[in-house]
């Protein structure tokens, strides 16, 4: 469903990703994880079509992001870290906006459903700009999941989510799992999406330290009974893990 191929993209003298390859299918969930400027927003942005790739083939559904644009997008659904609506329209307008975007007809039972999936029926005449940062979140997540993509990438999704918002959109994220999709999400917050992802793929500096199934990952690095994500984060990637609290 998503493959990647000896992807690199630099500029100028910079390289911000270095030669990453890997490949997740129907039902996966992976977990992009590193520190700031590891290249995990570059990588999402050009599996979306932002951004070419300076050498290197990314394919999303069998169709290659740069060679064949169109039908690539029509498969995948991206939802930035921050995401930029219209101020403007209303919630209700921006799901009829993707519709018509992406030639969804007969749009309105579906958008509705997303609406209550997602607590926004009330909000649905609200302009965008009279939302909170959760609530565009979620609008956001709503008009990505609208034409039915099969593989979906998230940069940090759960910023900004009240309690109640991030378990609705990890649910969400199973349920599309569960669908069939393919779905990346990139995320700081690793002990939310340990539970949540069934593969693990750690940059850093732009090259690829690990890539496997999360319960194998976490099995390998288990060095001192602690099979925790971010116990086999510092591992891998040879950072100090924090001191607990309370320690001296």
């Amino acid at each position: 469903m998503i493959k990647v191929t000896n992807y690199c993209k630099s500029y100028g003298d910079f390289t911000a990703v270095k030669d990453l390859s890997f490949e997740i299918g129907p039902g996966d969930i992976l977990a992009l994880v590193g520190s700031n400027g590891a290249g995990k927003t570059t990588t999402l942005r050009a599996l979306a079509g932002i951004i070419e790739p300076t050498s290197g083939s990314l394919e999303i559904a069998g169709h290659d992001i740069v060679t064949d644009p169109i039908n690539a997008k029509k498969s995948l659904g991206y939802i930035p870290d921050d995401p930029r609506l219209f101020d403007t329209l209303t919630v209700w307008e921006h799901l009829a906006f993707s519709a018509a975007a992406y030639g969804v007809h007969d749009f309105e039972q579906r958008a509705e459903g997303l609406l209550d999936s997602f607590a926004l029926t009330g909000k649905r005449d609200a302009l965008a700009h009279d939302l909170s940062r959760g609530m565009r979140q979620k609008v956001a997540i709503a008009c990505a999941y609208l034409h039915d993509p099969t593989a979906i990438f998230f940069d940090e999704p759960l910023t900004g989510l009240d309690p109640r918002g991030i378990r609705t959109i990890q649910q969400s994220m199973r349920d599309r799992a569960d669908a069939g999709a393919a779905v990346i999400v990139s995320s700081h917050l690793l002990s939310l999406v340990e539970n949540q992802c069934t593969h693990l793929l750690v940059l850093q500096e732009g090259v690829c330290l690990r890539f496997g199934r999360m319960e194998d990952v976490l099995r390998d690095f288990d060095q001192t009974g602690d099979t925790s994500l971010e116990a086999a984060f510092f591992a891998i990637t040879h950072e100090e893990n924090p001191p607990q609290a309370g320690a001296a």
